[in-house]
């Protein structure tokens, strides 16, 4: 299972890492979005042990990501993703957008993004909610929050 826990640190990051931190946690999460459901069509995708399989899930469960389903009268379960689990995928497809500009090569990148809205093929952008124009790591200025440690 998890090596440290983050959860108390004052860092929203270091909390959302204690949710998916582990590196088999967004790969479990990928293909649950993409519609692998079911505990043997993930174990199947990504060759990750049924031990190792069986504690992500129930981490990911745990904490509110994936809510467990029955889909037979034996202990059988599909894992469908919450909405705290939808906006996850949200952060994986910025990781994607990274890795596919740093790291596909020449083959480019193995998934493309069909936007539904416009049905055209697009890439994650960061935008500021309040005024719509691009944000990047360069364009703030980080300040103390309410939860912040003292």
């Amino acid at each position: 299972m998890q090596r440290t826990n983050f959860s108390g640190m004052a860092c929203s990051i270091a909390r959302t890492l204690d949710v998916i931190g582990e590196p088999w946690s967004p790969l479990v999460l990928r293909d649950v979005w993409v519609g692998l459901n079911r505990f043997d069509q993930i174990q199947a995708d990504l060759g990750i042990s049924r031990k190792v399989l069986t504690e992500r899930l129930n981490h990911l469960v745990d904490q509110g990501v994936l809510d467990r389903q029955p889909y037979d009268r034996r202990p059988r379960y599909e894992y469908h993703l919450t909405q705290k689990g939808t906006e996850l995928v949200d952060l994986l497809m910025v990781m994607a957008g990274w890795g596919d500009r740093w790291l596909a090569g020449e083959a480019g990148p193995p998934v493309l993004y069909r936007h539904h809205a416009c049905g055209e093929i697009s890439g994650v952008d960061l935008r500021c909610a309040h005024c719509g124009e691009p944000m990047h790591a360069g364009d703030v200025d980080l300040l103390p929050g309410p939860g912040a440690a003292a």
